[in-house]
């Protein structure tokens, strides 16, 4: 089994700053892809932000020069740096990752999700 815990979710002014971070734990052999994808409510959920295994990275357009991906392999982290938010920031965010198990089964995982608010 694999689990993904996000935390730093929360409330924050606009123009404010949050870290989020989603570790990965449990049969893990090896993590390709990692990623941030966020909903907002009555909205699509887009992707925000995805890193390779090399630390390659790719941002939405509406984040990109705001918003910095990156990973801690030892760790087994993700991080998404979040500077200068904006109202329209607001939704849930979710981790993802692409998990090969001890099995050797390849698998895309999910996070439960956090709440970032961004409201003054």
């Amino acid at each position: 089994q694999v689990q993904l815990v996000e935390s730093g979710g929360g409330l924050v002014q606009p123009g404010g700053s949050l870290r989020l971070a989603c570790a990965a734990s449990g049969s893990i052999l090896s993590i390709d892809r990692m990623a941030w994808y966020r909903q907002a409510p009555g909205m699509q959920a887009e992707l925000v932000a995805v890193i390779s295994s090399v630390s390659s990275t790719n941002y939405a357009d509406s984040v990109k020069g705001r918003f910095t991906v990156s990973r801690d392999n030892a760790k087994k982290t993700v991080y998404l740096q979040m500077n200068s938010l904006k109202p329209e920031d607001t939704a849930v965010y979710y981790c993802n990752a692409r998990v090969t198990t001890l099995s050797l089964s390849t698998s895309d995982y999910w996070g439960q999700g956090t709440q970032v608010t961004v409201s003054s």
